[in-house]
């Protein structure tokens, strides 16, 4: 309900975007985002501000091009949302609000019954698992691109 408590809670106009993390969001996610690469550079980049830029994108619909000049470079965003994407953080990510939100409200972490209609069960039967399973893998990057002329 919109008491005076949650109504404050969840104001966000103090913030720089309606999308970005606050501070008390911030731990929570902040916690399963690896850590840097060992033996390389230390990272210059601020995960908070890649996150808030990565929240950013489809919030507001925009192109990856027109991204705000305050938030990090959009081939810095590409970079780390990839990365994630592809070993899983994204994925550790959603879960662990999910299974968070649930408790919050007083279920279980992973739910116990589920409801299939007809109609999920008609198209699996018609696609099946390999149509599926190759939609959800990650592209293969050319190696021609990598190559040097």
């Amino acid at each position: 309900m919109w008491s005076g408590e949650n109504r404050a809670r969840y104001d966000r106009s103090r913030l720089r975007y309606p999308s970005d993390l606050t501070d008390e969001e911030w731990p929570l996610i902040g916690s399963e985002i690896p850590p840097a690469k060992r033996g390389g550079d230390t990272r210059m980049v601020d995960e908070r501000e890649v996150v808030n830029g990565l929240m950013y994108v489809p919030s507001t619909g925009c192109q990856w091009r027109a991204i705000p000049k305050d938030l990090p470079p959009r081939s810095t965003m590409n970079y780390y949302f990839c990365r994630w994407r592809d070993d899983g953080t994204l994925d550790r990510l959603h879960h662990a609000l999910y299974v968070r939100c649930r408790e919050q409200v007083g279920r279980e972490a992973s739910p116990t019954a589920a409801i299939i209609g007809c109609q999920s069960v008609k198209g699996a039967e018609k696609l099946g698992a390999g149509s599926i399973r190759r939609a959800l893998m990650a592209a293969r990057r050319s190696r021609a691109s990598c190559a040097t002329s």
